[in-house]
């Protein structure tokens, strides 16, 4: 909280302000990593391999959603789809997750859902 300051009718203004900020030091493995980053091999494999994370979410999410909409708990879809409820429950709470496409084929039919191949926007002809 800032403390309030009071003037008088006729006294100067001018008040002089210094902020400090404090800024993070980047860690061991920060530094590591932005110089492994200036590899331009580096850099595309880091690309390719994030862009396969986020399909990967992004296929996880959708089969959250679909959960969600049909009204199944996640012990339910486990039930239903032959999984153990603890691997259902991690798949779908983790941060990033890793299934394998057995586990994702299993979610998806006991959602009756259909798993669609489809060209990428970006793939070159």
């Amino acid at each position: 909280m800032l403390p309030k300051i009071a003037f008088a009718a006729g006294q100067d203004r001018n008040i002089c302000v210094t902020v400090f900020t404090m800024t993070k030091q980047p860690t061991g493995a920060e530094k590591y990593f932005a110089d492994r980053m200036l590899d331009p091999v580096y850099r595309a494999e880091h690309g390719a391999a994030a862009e396969r994370i986020r399909s990967t979410d992004a296929i996880v999410r959708a089969l959250d959603e679909k959960r969600e909409a049909s009204g199944l708990s996640k012990a339910e879809l486990a039930r239903r789809a032959d999984l153990p409820p603890e691997a259902v429950r991690r798949l779908f709470s983790a941060d990033s997750a890793n299934p394998t496409l057995g586990t994702i084929t299993a979610l998806a039919g006991a959602l009756n859902v259909e798993l669609v191949l489809q060209p990428l926007a970006s793939a070159k002809r």
